[in-house]
């Protein structure tokens, strides 16, 4: 490093967090055909810098000390507790965000001809099928118009795509959300909400003529008690996929993010090695998924992880707006809920009113 100001030191303590923009799907922005590195021999070296190791260290120590900080106050700070009270009260719009999540990159696949995530195109003249299924899931789900029955297609069909091209796994942020459509049926405001409370009232001749609502009242009694779980899949389907980009698309795949920081010239955003915007960015991801999976600062998680998309779709202007509508809708879904049971937050902290029965209410 020919700059050792301690200016540069202080920018280049943020650079794992400031650097995560470099999270977006390397795969959407950069040519999958970059040549390989050695994963390990990369990491060794750029962590064989003694400035590098300091910035890990002294940044490190600064997020453990903030977190501890955090932890210590938080039952505390008044604010807080009204905050996580209110967004617990959200817990009803929490379908409607899912819908929207999913429903508009359906849409969106199904014109632009690719299997859930963008690199996975298909011909869309040869597979009329392909195109017509996606965009009528997006609607389906999007209007919340037999929200139940299409989440189960749209996991049968994820399903098949995996097989058919692993790749698609870049997407796997549709898994959990197609599963928590599934527990939460489509909430309010949705069609099916609208078609039950005709159906279900007296006199009514659409109910007459109308057997589904019978089975969606059967579904909401059977899922009911899956309610509780909801905050369980998304936070660990979020970790998961936070993981599979720190480690599989960064860490083991360190040319790709170089591409990615030479392509945008991030160094001139933050002057630091590209080796060091790499390893910051990947680690951070792990970090942030092992957290979400812990259940562990959990809506601190899935702020950091909104405001990082954010910056992304302006950081990277060709990265596809479409690729990110899941993620963004699914760590909005996390921060209003907060980690749920089996979680860190849950054993160690204090759950706000409304969290420590019924998450979402029922339709």
């Amino acid at each position: 490093m020919s700059f050792r100001p301690v200016t540069g030191v202080v920018i280049a303590a943020l650079a794992s967090v400031v650097g995560r923009p470099v999270r977006a799907h390397v795969d959407y922005v950069t040519d999958p055909e970059a040549e390989t590195m050695d994963a390990v021999a990369f990491l060794v070296d750029v962590l064989a810098d003694p400035f590098n190791a300091a910035v890990f260290l002294v940044s490190g120590l600064a997020i453990t000390v903030g977190i501890g900080a955090y932890l210590w106050v938080r039952p505390t700070v008044t604010d807080i507790v009204v905050l996580r009270e209110k967004l617990a009260s959200y817990g009803d719009l929490v379908p409607w965000m899912l819908r929207l999540a999913v429903g508009l990159p359906l849409i969106g696949a199904g014109f632009e001809g690719y299997l859930f995530a963008p690199t996975v195109t298909f011909n869309v003249g040869a597979n009329p099928l392909l195109r017509v299924l996606f965009i009528g899931l997006g609607f389906f789900i999007l209007f919340g118009l037999a929200t139940r029955i299409a989440a189960t297609v749209g996991l049968v069909t994820y399903a098949w795509a995996f097989v058919t091209e692993p790749s698609v796994v870049l997407a796997v942020e549709y898994v959990p959300i197609f599963l928590a459509l599934f527990v939460l049926g489509g909430g309010r405001p949705s069609a099916d909400d609208m078609l039950l409370e005709v159906a279900s009232t007296d006199g009514s001749i659409y109910g007459r003529i109308d057997p589904v609502h019978l089975l969606k009242a059967y579904l909401d009694s059977r899922t009911r008690p899956l309610r509780l779980y909801v905050p369980v899949i998304l936070r660990v389907g979020m970790g998961a996929s936070f993981i599979y980009l720190g480690l599989i698309q960064k860490l083991a795949q360190p040319s790709s993010g170089l591409a990615v920081i030479e392509k945008y010239d991030l160094t001139a955003v933050v002057p630091v090695d590209p080796g060091l915007w790499v390893v910051g960015a990947g680690v951070s991801e792990i970090a942030v998924g092992v957290a979400l999976i812990a259940g562990f600062f959990t809506r601190g998680a899935a702020a950091t992880s909104f405001v990082l998309f954010t910056v992304t779709l302006f950081g990277l202007p060709d990265d596809p707006v479409l690729a990110h509508v899941a993620l963004f809708g699914m760590a909005s879904a996390v921060f209003t809920l907060g980690a749920g049971p089996l979680s860190f937050d849950r054993w160690f902290g204090r759950p706000a009113v409304g969290e420590d029965e019924s998450v979402i209410p029922a339709d």
